[in-house]
């Protein structure tokens, strides 16, 4: 019979502190509406502020209204500067398509001035001699030389024969020094 007694002391405990529990809280709430009643119904609760926590709250709301102004003209300057590299890498595109093209171009000249010299270097291979040499006279010493060095050696000593002495002499000397500075 003893645990069934000790059962019910533990129940009574339990119960009696329930009942501390809620009256204690019934005190409060009773506290509560009697200093509700003293107040004014209309009169909402405010709190006065020192005048050095008011200064200081004030400074902190314009520091941070600085600091939202500042990020959003940061977030101005990144929208813009983003906007200005897809310019430029644009841009960098158009200057390197550019750039092929001309290299193409470039690359098309080329051939066709060596094509044109070739032609013209075998029009002049294919003259007579003597009409060719009466040419060559009248040509810069540099820009004939150029062709006689292009030209097969029996062609292009039959014309070195057609000519003065002195344009020979200066032809050879051209040569000559086309060939020592590639060597």
């Amino acid at each position: 019979m003893r645990p069934r007694g000790t059962l019910a002391v533990i129940a009574a405990l339990l119960l009696g502190s329930a009942l501390v529990r809620l009256g204690d809280g019934v005190g409060h709430a009773l506290a509560r509406s009697g200093s509700d009643t003293a107040r004014a119904p209309d009169s909402p609760a405010q709190c006065e502020t020192p005048a050095d926590l008011q200064q200081l709250l004030n400074e902190m709301m314009a520091r941070e209204s600085r600091l939202s102004e500042g990020e959003a003209a940061l977030a101005d300057r990144r929208e813009a500067l983003a906007l200005v590299d897809a310019q430029i890498t644009r841009k960098l595109g158009e200057l390197a398509a550019a750039e092929d093209s001309l290299r193409r171009t470039l690359a098309i000249a080329e051939t066709a001035a060596e094509d044109d010299i070739a032609r013209l270097t075998r029009v002049y291979e294919t003259m007579k001699p003597k009409q060719a040499a009466a040419l060559f006279e009248q040509m810069d010493a540099r820009f004939a030389a150029g062709f006689l060095a292009r030209m097969r050696p029996d062609a292009a000593a039959e014309i070195m024969a057609g000519l003065s002495p002195e344009a020979a002499h200066m032809l050879s000397v051209v040569l000559a020094g086309r060939n020592a500075a590639s060597e």
